[in-house]
């Protein structure tokens, strides 16, 4: 049987018409009228003997689902595909975490902060398909509005090892005088557990001691959220830390 030359692409892509060339096609059409394959191409450049770079492309979709999983995806399984080696990976993986620091800038929080939501829906780009755990610190505003993210931790895949003396510090340093925490839960699930729990009550007393507001503390899932101040943890925590001082 003959094979579809469209199908197996076994002439390199510099010998297609410049009408299907991706990098070509792109600047004369706009990226917006290439396949996801094709956009992948033009980071992988250069094809294997007998397979084209959209190939490749192809290949990868196809093993990995989607771009949104590719991003969680270890090196070592990109390395397992016939034609990547590190410089390529290293360009996908880069093109994938502007795409994603991207969704997150377009939700930046210019206004304050009314509900968590607003910090769901700002880290959630960022966080929820890691496969280890990431402890940031949101700095506020006299407004209450974000100031700056800092990361604090990046753990392991159980947990991250955050360290309240270092927040309480950090937000001291940039005169924040006030603070949201989160991390969070590889495995997609939100359920604080117990070192959830115990932390937040220690950072709680923390900020007290020292004049900072703690507005909450969230963790991020898959598409899904935990906001310790809506389940009404921080208002209790508040009050065991006043009566403690």
């Amino acid at each position: 049987m003959k094979k579809d030359s469209k199908v197996q692409y076994p002439i390199p892509i510099r010998e297609w018409s410049e009408d299907d060339r991706p990098r070509e096609k792109l600047l004369k059409y706009g990226e917006h009228a290439l396949s996801n394959a094709e956009l992948l191409a033009i980071l992988i450049r250069t094809g294997t003997p007998g397979r084209s770079a959209v190939d490749i492309g192809r290949e990868l979709l196809h093993r990995f689902k989607s771009l949104r999983a590719m991003s969680s995806v270890d090196i070592s399984e990109f390395r397992k595909i016939n034609g990547l080696k590190n410089a390529k990976i290293a360009q996908i993986k880069a093109a994938i975490e502007l795409g994603r620091r991207m969704q997150s800038e377009e939700k930046t929080l210019a206004d304050p902060i009314r509900h968590s939501s607003d910090v769901a829906n700002l880290l959630m780009p960022l966080m929820r398909d890691l496969k280890k755990e990431r402890f940031v610190l949101l700095l506020l505003d006299g407004r209450n509005a974000v100031s700056d993210t800092i990361d604090i931790d990046y753990g392991t895949v159980d947990r991250a090892n955050p360290y309240i003396r270092d927040i309480i510090q950090t937000a001291i340093r940039h005169n924040a005088p006030s603070i949201i925490v989160a991390h969070n839960h590889p495995s997609g699930a939100t359920t604080p557990s117990e070192n959830d729990k115990a932390f937040t009550r220690s950072l709680m007393m923390a900020a007290k001691a020292t004049g900072i507001s703690f507005f909450d503390h969230i963790i991020i899932g898959n598409d899904s959220y935990f906001s310790f101040a809506d389940k009404g943890f921080i208002g209790e925590y508040e009050t065991k830390a006043i009566r403690e001082l």
